[in-house]
């Protein structure tokens, strides 16, 4: 499964990412450093929902992704989903997805700051936007989730 920014694709092997626990481990098994970048999004409706938008919207099936705030962390330095969990909920955000994607340096050498920065600036645009390929949404559990 490749997993990946735009151009940087990161090759997480044949395993199959169900769950933030499964990404975390395939980035933890590369052979070159590894950098997990997440955009933590909001859902919300606009003011001029229809009835019909409201009720999908309430039954959790539709409306607009907003990011809150983004991160960048070594896959070594992050315990599970429930500590990035915990992390994120101590900001006092309530987010409703986040969006991850793999970032890869070149053997032990992690991908730059202004990589790691560029790249989240792009996954924070590729959000407002709705162009989320390249990114796996995770929901609150840590489940991975199919949008569309």
């Amino acid at each position: 499964m490749v997993v990946g920014m735009w151009a940087e694709a990161t090759k997480l092997g044949a395993m199959e990412i169900s769950h933030f626990n499964d990404l975390l481990a395939a980035a933890r098994q590369q052979p070159d450093a590894q950098r997990l970048l997440m955009v933590f999004a909001a859902a919300s409706l606009p003011p001029d929902a229809t009835a019909e938008q409201r009720a999908r919207f309430e039954a959790g099936e539709s409306g607009e992704l907003a990011p809150l705030m983004c991160v960048d962390k070594d896959p070594a330095d992050l315990k599970d989903f429930a500590a990035l969990q915990a992390e994120a909920l101590s900001m006092g955000q309530d987010w409703a997805l986040v969006f991850a994607a793999a970032m890869s340096g070149q053997g032990r050498q992690a991908p730059a700051s202004t990589q790691v920065e560029a790249a989240l600036t792009r996954m924070v645009e590729a959000v407002k936007s709705g162009n989320l390929s390249g990114m796996i949404p995770f929901d609150r559990q840590g489940e991975a989730v199919q949008l569309g």
